[in-house]
């Protein structure tokens, strides 16, 4: 028993040693209030993207490569997304310095 002890004390050091917390990005995320983006999966040509404050919005959205596909800044809650091709892409909204990402799926 005292060997296992032993054995545990032993390798604490070597456990332990190298695990250094790292902070990668400090930065406290502000995500946009009463986000919706809907319907999701789409059918048509239009997604409806509302918040609390319902202001102007600059929406990117990037396939899954990660290039950019479509950049356009809306005022209204309706983006027109009928030159996308069926598929999963990432919508980026920014609005108030705020911003959401979410996974968006066109059938």
């Amino acid at each position: 028993m005292k060997k296992i002890y032993f054995i545990l004390i032993m390798a604490l050091p070597l456990f332990t040693f190298g695990q250094e917390l790292v902070s990668v990005n400090t930065e406290q995320v502000q995500e946009l209030q009463g986000f919706k983006m809907y319907p999701n999966p789409v059918y048509g040509e239009e997604v409806y993207v509302t918040t609390a404050s319902n202001g102007s919005k600059q929406i990117k959205i990037y396939d899954v490569f990660g290039d950019v596909v479509l950049t356009d800044r809306i005022s209204t809650n309706t983006l027109n997304i009928s030159r996308l091709v069926p598929g999963v892409y990432v919508l980026q909204v920014t609005e108030q310095e705020k911003t959401m990402t979410r996974k968006l799926v066109i059938k």
